[in-house]
């Protein structure tokens, strides 16, 4: 039987234990692949299992560090999103056109992961194309949130979510474009960091080539999920800086929220910006962290930042090409798409001129010199990630407080961080009434990382923290 107390440790942890030899990458592999094996069919998070390449990295990394060569995350199991390319394992986006697609190279992201020690285990599920925050595609289909399996984990990282938040693995890399790495770190109780943009490289991030265009390379950010904030940073550093396949990331210092003085910090805190309400239990959970925040000797005001047009600047920036760059890529195979993103992908949406294109991308730069003004007086924002909790499989409406409002507009505290390619990490902070989780969000000025994560840190203390879901 596997050891669950191995299983639920953070990786932090699991990486001291296998440098002090007290237990071996082999024996770690094999209880996080028994317990994939054991509980997966009640998720379907996990969707390519690489147990026999799995077992022969491990022996590797065993050898390492009984030799003395051990690197920072030697024999770590870890888990990867379908939607990063990784080398000799098959990876499809949640796409039919990719069904069988087995990458020659990893992204540089997993490439630094590999080199560090850290042993894949297996591919976890997305929702197709990494376009929803349900997690469903026609390769594999739908995957359950392990608090109630009647509800979704969230998207687009959602198999990594629910992964990690079941004990399948310590440590996994997800992508966040809409809040993809946020959100459902906030529906499945877990913890998440979005870097800034342009300090991890985003190559082998599909579908895309070896520079993804603006609207998307400027919004979008790979980054870790984990149960615990300390396995964010060890993760981060690990795979931020410069690539030359990605000519836009540029060297950043190490993270080490250790040596911050969160004291010294001034944070805004508020709730509700946007076209759609906030829950109230998500709202109590901000409010509950703004306290917390003082009562730890942090400046804390109710300020609400420039964020309420984020939303409309995420959307006509993503969308100025019209969809085509979305239908050249799918072709005629859009018939084999779910009808949910074939309702996207054929809807009209008129295609921007270049001249309407700089225009978009102007408003956005004088949103984002907005929001670094306000941020220069408050470097920390506390807020919601998202404005419910996890919604139910198919649903294109969310609750909040017994009023339904559309999904996609519930969104925004999700949007305003990636429009202004900020870092942002979600903190658990307890459950709501329906008994689902929810989380805190911590968003800092760019390349800012270090007191995001000092932040994320003193809040997961004072929140209570992860806590397992009742597989």
């Amino acid at each position: 039987m596997a050891n669950d107390d191995l299983c639920f440790a953070s990786a932090t942890r699991l990486v001291s234990l296998l440098r002090k030899k007290e237990i071996s990458s082999v024996e770690l592999t094999d209880d996080f692949i028994e317990r994939i094996e054991s509980h997966n069919h009640k998720l379907n998070a996990v969707v390519t299992l690489v147990e026999q390449r799995a077992a022969q990295e491990a022996e590797e990394s065993d050898r390492r560090i009984a030799s003395g060569n051990a690197r920072p995350l030697e024999g770590l199991p870890i888990t990867i999103k379908d939607a990063i390319e990784t080398a000799g394992i098959r990876s499809t986006n949640g796409m039919k056109i990719f069904e069988h697609n087995v990458p020659a190279e990893d992204a540089p992201i997993v490439a630094r992961l590999r080199a560090a020690g850290a042993v894949i285990i297996c591919k976890t599920n997305v929702p197709e194309m990494s376009m929803d925050y349900d997690c469903d595609n026609p390769v594999f289909g739908s995957t359950n949130n392990p608090w109630n399996p009647a509800h979704v984990p969230g998207g687009s990282s959602g198999g990594e979510a629910a992964a990690l938040a079941s004990g399948f693995a310590a440590l996994g890399m997800g992508g966040d474009y809409g809040g993809s790495i946020r959100v459902p770190a906030h529906f499945c109780g877990i913890t998440g960091l979005k870097p800034s943009w342009g300090t991890v490289p985003n190559k082998g991030h599909m579908p895309g080539g070896p520079a993804a265009p603006p609207p998307i390379a400027q919004m979008a950010a790979l980054g870790p999920l984990a149960r615990y904030v300390d396995d964010l940073t060890l993760a981060y550093n690990v795979i931020r800086g410069p690539h030359p396949d990605t000519p836009y990331t540029a060297p950043t210092q190490e993270a080490r929220p250790e040596r911050v003085n969160i004291r010294n910090l001034r944070c805004a805190v508020f709730t509700d910006a946007g076209a759609v309400p906030v829950a109230a239990d998500i709202r109590a959970a901000v409010e509950r962290a703004g306290r917390a925040l003082e009562k730890l000797g942090v400046t804390v005001e109710a300020k609400t930042p420039p964020v309420q047009k984020a939303a409309e600047h995420w959307i006509n920036y993503a969308t100025a090409d019209g969809n085509r760059l979305m239908l050249e890529a799918l072709g005629d195979k859009v018939k084999l798409s779910r009808e949910r993103l074939r309702n996207f992908a054929l809807a009209e949406i008129p295609q921007k001129s270049a001249a309407d294109f700089f225009k978009i991308a102007i408003e956005r730069d004088i949103y984002r010199i907005e929001l670094a003004r306000f941020m220069e007086q408050y470097p920390i924002v506390i807020c919601a990630p998202f404005c419910s909790s996890a919604p139910r499989h198919a649903e294109l409406e969310v609750d909040i407080d017994g009023t339904r409002y559309p999904l996609f507009a519930a969104n925004w505290p999700a949007l305003w961080g990636n429009c202004a390619g900020l870092p942002g990490a979600v903190v658990p902070a307890g459950r709501d009434g329906k008994g689902l989780p929810v989380g805190v969000q911590i968003v800092g000025r760019a390349f800012d990382e270090e007191n995001v994560l000092a932040v994320a840190l003193a809040l997961e203390k004072e929140l209570g923290g992860y806590q397992r879901p009742p597989l």
